[in-house]
């Protein structure tokens, strides 16, 4: 009786809380400063030249192997990653960093072919539905592109942003190409897809996306391509007593996104 009721009650205070509105949050300037530094501090690590271009190829030889034979078949190898400055954790007040890289294997399939679909992206609200809802280039000079995605993530709540991004794309070589997407503005949108849609205000919002960086990397061998994407996300920090409405969502969405985007691409490239 006591177990019943107990499992009752955490239900009810579950329902209640989602049927709350999450407090909003405040972006504040020294939590973008610390994103900024964290951000600084994983490109100086990849555009160091004694670094393997794929992440796999940095692991011991044992969990290299491993990853590689898995990844062959047909498999998708993800990890979280930390970045540290001078071998100290960066702190992030007020905020939270997810920091995961994925790695895919498309046999058969080219560079050229996954930088394609990747650049696609008026394409993209129909390839990585539902995580993304609307698409569209807004501007293009050669491999620079500017970029709108409306992202629809869903998780007990249910969080719609409208985001603008800057990426470049960079041929290094004939069997490789990678790419930096920044986020250049991030804003939830309450009520979408009704009359009442509108924009919360930047950086005073649920605080589920605040900045999202990626990183993708393509290298041709073994007969196909591997693709690469290390994602950095800004959210906010769990809020005492909403640990439930709010912490699964923050914590689990930025690897769950990931995984999708990364087994979508592979699908669309035609692979397993």
């Amino acid at each position: 009786m006591t177990t019943f009721s107990s499992r009752r009650g955490l239900v009810f205070v579950l329902l209640f809380l989602l049927a709350t509105p999450v407090v909003a949050a405040d972006l504040e300037e020294k939590t973008v400063a610390a994103f900024d530094r964290y951000v600084r501090e994983t490109e100086r690590r990849l555009d160091a030249r004694d670094q393997p271009f794929l992440w796999v190829d940095s692991l011991p030889a044992a969990k290299k192997k491993k990853a590689l034979d898995s990844l062959r078949q047909g498999g998708l190898v993800i990890e979280p990653l930390k970045t540290k400055a001078n071998g100290r954790d960066i702190d992030i007040d007020d905020g939270l960093v997810h920091h995961w890289v994925g790695v895919v294997f498309v046999r058969g399939k080219t560079v050229a072919q996954a930088v394609s679909l990747l650049q696609d992206y008026d394409r993209h609200q129909d390839i990585y539905k539902p995580n993304v809802a609307r698409s569209k280039t807004r501007s293009r000079d050669g491999d620079r592109l500017k970029l709108y995605l409306r992202f629809y993530m869903k998780k007990f709540l249910t969080v719609v942003v409208n985001s603008e991004h800057e990426a470049v794309f960079t041929r290094e070589a004939p069997d490789r190409a990678s790419s930096r997407i920044r986020s250049t503005r991030i804003a939830e949108v309450e009520n979408p897809d009704t009359p009442e849609e509108r924009e919360l205000p930047v950086g005073h919002d649920g605080g589920y996306l605040w900045r999202l960086n990626s990183y993708w990397r393509f290298l041709e061998r073994d007969g196909g391509v591997y693709v690469q994407c290390e994602s950095i996300t800004l959210t906010r920090g769990i809020p005492w007593g909403l640990g439930l409405a709010v912490g699964p969502f923050v914590t689990s969405i930025p690897k769950e996104t990931l995984t999708f985007t990364l087994e979508t691409t592979r699908k669309a490239l035609g692979g397993p």
